[in-house]
């Protein structure tokens, strides 16, 4: 019996089966990740945020603009897909409201904060938190509302960042006790701090990896020693982008042409494959008996 991206997914996290789920922003990055044999992928909302309205990932995007966006990525891609939810964009109304939405769109598992609205970056200064019975009162609309099991709702916590440690976890044991399937503190500045979160809870824990951000970079083999489920890597490709993007604008200004690039571009027939071309030059050649690029059949 083959199974289904949430069945896959929901079996590796729950077995503690460690793996590294890349930051997917845009259909481009979305379908290159999909090729590469990751376990999941990420949505990450700081990127999916700039890269579709140009703005700071400060609750500036609605739910309508990010279910959308993970229809989009989630309907063409065959790895299952992780998606940053925020707030859940209101109150318990709009938590379920969110849940259905983005289980509707093909995502197999994703996070709720307890952030005020309008929240921000988690590795942004000033986050705020809602009291703990708010939260705990979203994870059970969400889980009340999600109709597969085996979508996964993830309970997020921005409590370190102002009230340190200690009240991190104990919302943590509160959002475990709401039933979350796996519980992701967001923000510890130490591989200690981390250390300190695994021991204290036996349950799915998810790390958010961000290069530059407070969380420090560490090895995927001391992560999963200490015991994370799983870890995203949010900023990875749309850094990369970014500044690949720069540096190759600078040098066609610089030189008015392309022939000294200081990156090398994806070769145009991979980005053709890459976007399904050759599946669109067989469908004409089939109906309208044109000739594929390249004179095949």
């Amino acid at each position: 019996m083959t199974l289904s991206k949430n069945q896959r997914l929901a079996a590796r996290i729950r077995a503690r089966q460690f793996f590294v789920a890349p930051g997917v922003f845009d259909m481009i990055s979305a379908r290159i990740c999909d090729t590469m044999g990751f376990a999941a992928l990420y949505m990450t909302g700081y990127g999916t945020v700039a890269s579709h309205l140009g703005v700071a990932d400060a609750g500036l995007a609605s739910f309508r603009d990010m279910v959308e966006r993970a229809a989009a990525i989630a309907g063409g891609t065959a790895t299952p897909l992780i998606a940053d939810a925020d707030t859940g964009y209101g109150g318990p109304l709009n938590v379920r409201q969110t849940v259905r939405g983005y289980e509707a769109a093909g995502v197999s598992a994703m996070h709720i904060e307890d952030q005020v609205d309008p929240k921000k970056c988690g590795h942004t200064p000033g986050t705020r938190v809602v009291p703990v019975a708010d939260m705990v009162t979203k994870i059970k609309v969400a889980l009340d509302a999600r109709r597969d099991d085996d979508f996964l709702i993830i309970a997020r916590t921005d409590a370190r960042a102002g009230l340190g440690l200690d009240e991190a976890c104990r919302r943590g044991e509160a959002y475990i006790k709401a039933g979350c399937d796996v519980l992701f503190v967001e923000a510890l500045r130490t591989v200690e701090e981390m250390e300190i979160v695994a021991r204290r809870f036996d349950h799915p824990l998810m790390a958010n990896i961000s290069n530059g951000g407070v969380t420090p970079v560490t090895p995927a083999a001391t992560l999963s020693g200490i015991g994370y489920a799983f870890a995203i890597y949010p900023g990875v490709a749309f850094n990369a982008a970014a500044e690949a993007i720069r540096r190759a604008s600078a040098a066609l200004l610089r030189d008015g042409d392309s022939l000294k690039l200081y990156v090398p571009l994806m070769p145009l027939d991979d980005m053709h494959r890459l976007m399904g071309f050759p599946e669109v030059w067989d469908f004409e050649a089939k109906w309208s008996g044109a000739t594929p690029p390249g004179g095949h059949d």
